[in-house]
């Protein structure tokens, strides 16, 4: 028998039927939107990631997870005229994502796309400056970091070993390219400085020294070698084999590789007279607009520049009333940094590693598990004499995305010769620093099926802010573990950080006096002599490096200063929210954020949500409503 249907049940029926059809619909919406975004992404993060083979190889430990044949790919060779390309190739990459509706993305793949907006925004607005960078900045540059990454260069196999050689094969090619774009430089008037370039031919010099290379005692060759042991320990390789690809690295390195560094520094000697006298930025066509750009990249602060120089100002004033007043309440602290005092018992960096480990947990969140259970390891290995005054202190090795097992942190003991700055450094590198960080946020992302774009997207504030922070808490650790035998140690570490403090902050205001307002070095010589004695020399050495390398500084320390203000910004967010009725507040008291549990809800916050631009770090925090709400 047929039913028919009353008009009630006709319209609860049509209610019904369009709340499903636009329930369906919404679904079919956001997941259509959620498949063509993550499209996108995914070819954007293969595209990166074979830009340059050694950091593909650096980046992914079994390229068959992404169906990449390593072998295929080449060194980036730069051509004529292809720097002022990027900033039509990026007006692309943003008329892609404009396509994207945020409204129509899942909440994952709508902050991925808020990141991505601000950080090829962040890369369009320096772009616009094509011949300001500079590739071959004697601290940081090519000829320099190329020697490191192939004496790290993992060697695993037969095919790893063939793909190394590759490589070195097309070391002339690639520094031809940097040679071309110099040129350009130097036709635009923003070549370098005779005295930067003078640096730069040096080290080409001393980096192939061809005495090494003849007695076979060169790093690059000694290091090649110790992992082709390895590999003949593991019965990968044979004998025979090996002292077949000792002989071909040696060739190739004699005879291709320090023939491209010769061929480097003939080419820069020739180029030499066509740059100004070492100045900031400022003093070029151009140079306060691209610094200001450059800022906003390197930091990740969306702050303007009288912002960032407001909150350097405070901290700096505020870090020296309390260094002042602690050296008055004891004077025995100022002999103490004078002397600099060894209160730490003597500790091999493996076991100050392993003590910042344990040290964190009340703190931090345990890095999360793999499948496997497999523990993170970490080697710590000293910087070859040959590379030690073109290095930094000491950085540690970013391992691969789909396995960060193994880690390894390199120590230049120029820089690293007392316990203290050893135990510091190794908190910066390590614990809580650069490995707990990159191990804890990759695995995150992994366990959580986080697109593994998330993990080329470079944020150098985010990243160098958080190590100045887990550096700054390592003093801490170092009070407690010192104070056992020496009660006076307290006193003296605070010191020691807030010195390190004032430094770090003073040198990011003298960047941008440098490169936005114009500071030549005798006006840096006078704020020098505001602050105390240091001699014409060393004066000289922090302009230069100053001037060499702009942003290096705020990178680190606006980066510290950015995560205290999210910090401060999240005890202010999850207290309130906290507050069922009763006057909000604006501020909240140290002892607040200093509590364990509130320390590991913000940590756990950054680490998972980051790395990012505090911008969008920020925007997040505000609307995240509770601790919880976050994680």
């Amino acid at each position: 028998m047929k039913h028919v249907l009353s008009p009630k049940q006709w319209a609860a029926a049509l209610i019904l039927f369009t709340g499903f059809s636009l329930a369906t619909l919404f679904g079919y919406v956001h997941n259509h939107a959620d498949a063509e975004f993550e499209s996108f992404t995914e070819e954007f993060f293969l595209n990166e990631l074979q830009t340059n083979p050694i950091h593909f190889h650096y980046s992914v430990d079994d390229p068959d997870t992404y169906r990449i044949d390593e072998s295929l790919l080449k060194m980036p060779v730069y051509h004529e005229g292809e720097a002022a390309n990027d900033i039509y190739a990026l007006s692309l990459l943003q008329g892609q994502l404009a396509k994207y509706d945020n409204r129509k993305l899942s909440d994952s793949n709508r902050y991925l796309c808020n990141l991505m907006q601000s950080y090829i925004d962040a890369l369009s607005r320096t772009a616009a400056y094509p011949y300001f960078s500079e590739p071959l900045s004697p601290s940081s540059g090519a000829p320099s970091e190329l020697p490191i990454l192939l004496a790290e260069y993992r060697l695993d196999n037969v095919n790893d070993i063939e793909l190394y050689l590759s490589i070195l094969t097309q070391i002339p090619d690639y520094f031809d390219g940097l040679i071309v774009y110099e040129r350009e430089k130097a036709a635009a008037g923003l070549f370098m400085s005779d005295s930067t370039v003078s640096k730069v031919i040096r080290q080409c010099s001393a980096l192939m020294d061809p005495e090494q290379l003849n007695n076979n005692t060169h790093f690059l060759e000694v290091t090649f070698d110790t992992r082709l042991q390895e590999l003949i320990r593991r019965g990968a390789l044979t004998e025979e084999e090996a002292l077949s690809y000792q002989s071909e690295n040696n060739r190739l390195l004699t005879t291709v590789v320090a023939p491209a560094y010769e061929r480097l520094a003939d080419e820069l000697t020739l180029l030499s007279g066509s740059g100004e006298e070492l100045c900031g930025l400022a003093h070029r066509l151009g140079g306060r607009e691209y610094y200001e750009a450059l800022l906003r990249l390197q930091t990740g602060s969306c702050r303007d520049i009288d912002e960032i120089k407001q909150l350097l100002y405070s901290d700096l004033s505020s870090n020296y009333a309390a260094l002042g007043h602690l050296l008055q309440s004891d004077s025995s602290i100022r002999d103490q940094l004078t002397e600099d005092t060894a209160l730490l018992p003597e500790m091999s960096p493996e076991d100050i590693l392993g003590y910042l480990k344990t040290s964190i947990q009340q703190d931090y969140p345990s890095i999360p598990e793999d499948a496997g259970g497999n523990a993170i390891d970490c080697t710590v290995k000293y910087v070859d004499d040959s590379l030690e005054a073109y290095t930094a202190p000491a950085f540690y090795m970013t391992p691969p995305i789909d396995n960060v097992l193994n880690n390894t942190i390199y120590i230049n003991a120029l820089d690293t010769s007392d316990a203290l700055s050893l135990f510091t450094t190794l908190a910066h590198e390590g614990y809580p620093g650069h490995l707990y960080q990159t191990v804890y946020s990759q695995r995150f992302r992994n366990q959580s099926g986080t697109t593994p774009l998330r993990s080329v997207l470079y944020y150098g504030g985010y990243i160098e802010g958080w190590a100045i922070y887990a550096e700054m808490s390592s003093y801490d650790y170092a009070i407690q573990l010192a104070s056992r035998s020496y009660p006076e140690a307290e006193g003296y570490y605070r010191a020691c950080r807030l010195d390190r403090q004032i430094q770090l902050c003073l040198y990011s205001l003298l960047d941008i006096a440098i490169h936005y307002d114009g500071a030549s070095y005798e006006d840096v010589r006078k704020i020098f002599a505001s602050f105390g004695s240091l001699d014409d020399a060393t004066i000289a050495a922090i302009y230069a490096y100053i001037a060499e390398e702009p942003c290096n500084y705020p990178k680190y320390y606006l980066g510290y200063l950015e995560i205290m203000e999210l910090k401060k910004q999240a005890a202010v967010v999850w207290y309130n929210a906290r507050q069922t009725a009763g006057t909000r507040h604006d501020t909240i008291n140290d002892s607040v954020m200093n509590d364990h549990e509130f320390l590991y809800y913000f940590h756990s916050f950054l680490l998972e949500n980051g790395p990012a631009d505090f911008g969008t770090l920020s925007e997040l925090l505000t609307g995240s409503g509770s601790p919880q709400a976050v994680r």
